[in-house]
């Protein structure tokens, strides 16, 4: 897939958003509410636009190829100024990624505690894909220089480890089944967080065409009972 430039749309205006947060709902925080800190709005609106001009010279040049003196140079501030706002280049690229987790661990609420889990973790998962889907050749083109940079995949399953801990604690903190160990919660986790990137991939691969709904449907079913039963199958 050939990457292409992102255009300058509303890229930067959807990620103004923190790193880290205690809830999702910090994302549409209604107007009435108390309102983010100035000084927070400003540091991740900066990110957001280095971000951009970054991902672009990242695509029309190569992810291994391009220096912080380069993207320094392209977004008009010194080395020294983008190196206080990303530490690495792939935290520069996966900027898009770092709320899924509080995405996930705060879309298994307790309304939901009727439900088995893997139930829950779809329905998470639906949410994350909802969050990350918003410009859909912006994200292909996002998940394709991902899949050609190792240094990327490595990075992102890094935030994929260290999202784990909060996710597991939430779907313990709020299971309806007697089964709440670490182990199996942890098991569950990390297959749902291995669905969703198999599920992206896959989509990513259709150029954003296939329904993201029914692969997380398909890549969820293989984990039935049904499905179980055929894979213990004798030969």
């Amino acid at each position: 897939m050939n990457l292409s430039v992102v255009p300058d749309t509303e890229y930067q205006i959807r990620n103004l958003y923190p790193k880290k947060q205690t809830s999702v709902a910090e994302y549409t925080r209604p107007m009435s509410a108390a309102p983010v800190g100035t000084r927070e709005i400003s540091r991740h609106a900066v990110r957001a636009e280095l971000a951009r001009v970054a991902f672009n010279r990242f695509c029309l040049t190569g992810f291994n190829q391009v220096t912080f003196t380069d993207l320094s140079e392209a977004a008009g501030v010194s080395r020294s100024t983008f190196l206080r706002y990303f530490g690495t280049k792939e935290d520069v690229v996966l900027f898009v990624f770092d709320p899924v987790g509080d995405v996930i661990t705060d879309a298994l609420d307790a309304e939901r505690a009727n439900q088995d889990d893997w139930s829950r973790l779809r329905n998470a998962l639906e949410s994350a894909v909802r969050f990350l889907v918003r410009d859909v050749q912006e994200l292909v083109t996002i998940l394709g220089l991902i899949e050609q940079t190792p240094a990327l995949c490595a990075r992102l399953r890094e935030k994929q480890a260290e999202w784990r801990p909060e996710i597991v604690a939430r779907l313990q903190k709020t299971t309806s089944t007697t089964d709440g160990s670490s182990v199996i919660a942890n098991v569950r986790v990390a297959a749902a967080l291995e669905i969703l990137w198999i599920v992206l991939g896959r989509w990513s691969a259709s150029d954003g065409q296939e329904d993201l709904g029914k692969l997380l449907d398909a890549a969820f079913a293989a984990f039935s009972t049904p499905a179980r039963q055929q894979t213990d199958a004798p030969l």
